[in-house]
This record gives C-alpha cells, structure tokens and sequence, in this order.
C-alpha cells in the first residue's frame, strides 16, 4: 500500500521517544519492518502515519451504502452480475 507521506510545515521536524518498551513489542515491530522492507524508524512511522491519516479505503458502511445503491438484496443478485459482467468481456 503506497502512501505519500505527510509532512507538516514546521520548520522544525519533532522528535518523538517511547519508553520502556517491552523487549517482545520491540522485537514484534523489528520483525514488522523487515517484512515491509523498513528501518525501524521508517516501520514506526508508517504505523504513525496510518494512525492519523485518513484512510481511502471505504468504510464498511460505505461498502453497504454502494451495495444497496446497486439494487443487490441477495447473494443470487450478486452472483449473477459478476457472471453477466465476467461474460460480457
């Protein structure tokens, strides 16, 4: 998931520290960044950015309202508009 990074203008950067992490979240979020192919300080603050920027992912109420926009009211009307649309292409 590619997300711009926000940087807010300050003219400053803020500098932020956590104490007393327990030794097995330390090593949790180690094994986290090397996942995603992050320093440490990079899987941090990806976890940070995620936490306060807004999502463009839709929320599940948002799912529902799309849903329902379409007409679907049952699993057979679904069902049946994924295969029209499989076929027609």
């Amino acid at each position: 998931m590619d997300r711009k990074r926000i940087h807010l203008e300050s003219p400053m950067p803020t500098n932020l520290s956590i104490k007393n992490v327990p030794d097995t979240l330390a090593d949790q979020l180690r094994h986290r960044a090397e996942r995603h192919h992050r320093s440490l300080q990079g899987e941090l603050m990806a976890i940070l950015e995620e936490a306060v920027v807004p999502s463009e992912r839709p929320t599940p109420a948002e799912i529902l309202e799309r849903v329902r926009k379409m007409g679907l009211r049952t699993d057979d009307e679904a069902s049946a508009m994924i295969r029209a649309d499989r076929d027609a292409g």
